[in-house]
């Protein structure tokens, strides 16, 4: 497995060793060990699947005095992965990293906690998959604009499908003055 940095501390691309014939690919997913080799010691308690068609923008979401640390990765479709620096103590606050996530490039993201996280969907419909390092709790389920001004994410699309919850992000600014 090959193991990236990014330009945001501790998110890290990861490409499994993907081992491919006439009948098709194999790849481990996850494995402990190998992932706690590279950096991502990281205890996962959930792991979640989330189907979406094409111009479903979910995010940018995060949980607020439980952070959860995430390794996402697409099986089926494709979507344009994304996490965001909004800690005003960090270096990188305001900025971004994206990447393409595929079923064909099998890459993951791992992203640690303390980031937001959103993705949206390139294909016609995309399989979703995501390891999480603390349960979801809806009470303190948070999210961020998706098209905030501060952060400028450059989304490969203009009008998203978003969910009711979504739609009524605050921007980054609000959310900091809320926290």
């Amino acid at each position: 497995m090959k193991v990236s940095a990014t330009s945001l501390p501790g998110v890290l691309v990861v490409a499994p060793d993907l081992f491919r014939d006439d009948r098709g690919f194999f790849l481990e997913s996850y494995h402990r060990r190998r992932y706690a080799e590279h950096g991502m010691d990281a205890e996962f308690v959930q792991d979640n699947h989330a189907r979406s068609r094409r111009g479903v923008l979910r995010g940018l979401h995060l949980q607020a005095r439980h952070p959860q640390g995430k390794l996402v990765r697409v099986s089926q479709g494709r979507v344009w992965d994304l996490a965001a620096d909004i800690d005003p103590a960090s270096p990188t606050f305001r900025q971004s990293f994206a990447i393409e996530l595929s079923g064909d490039n099998q890459l993951q993201l791992y992203i640690p906690p303390g980031y937001a996280h959103g993705y949206c969907v390139l294909s016609e419909m995309a399989d979703f998959h995501y390891k999480c390092t603390d349960f979801y709790r809806p009470e303190d389920a948070r999210g961020i604009a998706w098209n905030d001004p501060e952060l400028a994410i450059e989304w490969p699309l203009s009008r998203p499908i978003l969910s009711p919850a979504d739609a009524a992000n605050p921007s980054l600014a609000d959310f900091l003055a809320a926290s």
